[in-house]
This record gives structure tokens, sequence and C-alpha cells, in this order.
């Protein structure tokens, strides 16, 4: 066959929109900023803070989040029943002891808030109705206008999903550091956050930094002892 492949002739080609991985740093003021939250009752502020943190500590979709009942977080056992909204199923997730611990300091201060709510929502407005993503979400581009954050990569708004691809990138990066067996451990943390195969996994990994230097530096080892077999042939 002579001359260019016909345009389309393997399907369309879809190429993956890059998101905002947040840095350490990024998540901490993130997190501090919801001090500043004008809150009726005082209790938003803190529901903004805990979810924020829970996206990016456990990597869980927003409607995940929202969804929570107080039965689903078991803070005594430190592990949450996540209701997968997506796939219509459910899975456990342990949390971290400093995961659980904000869990806890949030559920004192919305029962103190509010002793008497509506529903059984873990995550809970200022009025004591459920939180929605819709106004989580425009707290969150409202805090990133404030601080003066323009996202990095292909979107044009910061998203809530971006502290999920940020738990999962630096979940990766942490398995590099550490020395694991990467494979093993992915497919992992692909039960952990709920994928139904470990190729969406694969899927949400973004070039950072950190993970750009690690594979720079194997590619060196690697082009090393390839030299070095060809030398001593």
């Amino acid at each position: 066959m002579h001359g260019d492949s016909p345009s389309g002739l393997f399907g369309p080609a879809h190429r993956r929109l890059i998101p905002h991985i947040y840095t350490e740093v990024e998540l901490i003021a993130l997190l501090n900023a919801t001090d500043n939250l004008v809150s009726r009752h005082g209790l938003r502020p803190a529901t903004c803070r805990t979810i924020f943190g829970l996206l990016a500590s456990n990597g869980l979709r927003i409607s995940e989040a929202t969804w929570l009942s107080r039965g689903d977080v078991d803070l005594d056992s430190g592990v949450l029943c996540i209701h997968d909204v997506k796939f219509l199923k459910s899975r456990w997730a342990s949390l971290h002891p400093s995961t659980t611990h904000a869990l806890n300091d949030y559920a004192r201060l919305r029962d103190q808030i509010i002793p008497h709510p509506i529903c059984n929502r873990f995550f809970l407005s200022d009025e004591g109705q459920p939180v929605n993503r819709a106004n989580i979400l425009n707290t969150l581009q409202t805090i990133c206008r404030q601080l003066g954050w323009k996202p990095r990569g292909d979107y044009i708004h910061h998203r809530l999903h971006d502290l999920r691809h940020t738990f999962i990138v630096h979940s990766l990066l942490r398995f590099y550091q550490q020395g694991v067996d990467v494979d093993h451990a992915v497919l992992a943390l692909s039960t952990y956050v709920g994928h139904a195969r470990v190729s969406d996994t694969y899927w949400y990994f973004t070039g950072i930094p950190e993970l750009m230097a690690i594979a720079a530096e194997r590619f060196h080892r690697y082009a090393q002892e390839v030299s070095y077999e060809l030398s001593a042939d």
C-alpha cells in the first residue's frame, strides 16, 4: 500500500487530557484556606476541609464521599464502606490513622452544631442537609482562584476529580520510592480505588517531575547495563 493511511482507518483517536496533580504544598494550602470560608453555623469550613482531605488521601470519587452515611464510616476500626455509584457495587477501604482522626474530629463538630440532622449522611451542610457535588466544586474553584492558582494540564478549571488523580499518582511515586513490586502494588491500588480493571488505574498515571526523574534514572541504569553487555561481547 502506497501513501498515507486513510484518516480514521483504525477508529477515532482518543487523547487523555492531562489533569492537575496537586503538590503536597498545594494540598496543605488548600486545606488551610477552608478556614476562611463564610459559614452561617460554622460547619461549612470543616465539611469542605474534611472532604478535600478524604479525596486526596484515599482517592474517593466525590459522589462516593457525599453518599457516605454514618453507618458507612467505622471510626473504631478505621474503615469505610464505599458505595460505588458508578458500577453499583460496594467496597471496604481502610483508613490511615490520621484520616480516622480527622473524620472523628469532624463528626464531633458536626454533632455539636447539628444535634438533630434530617438525614443520616456523614457530611452535612450548615443547614443539616446532605452536601452536593456542585457546592463542593464551587468551593474548590473559588479557593483556587483566591490563591491565584491556574490549573496545570489540559483542563480550564480545577476539578474535584484531580484530587483522585493526585492520590493515585502520589501512590505510584511512593511505590517506586519504597522499592516495592510496582505491578503487584498497582493491582492492590486498583482494587482500593474501585476500578473495574487494572488498566483503568494505569490510565490515571501522569508524568510529574518526581516520576519523570525516577523514569530517567532507571533508563540511565538500563542504558549503562546494555552498554556494558555489548562491550563485553
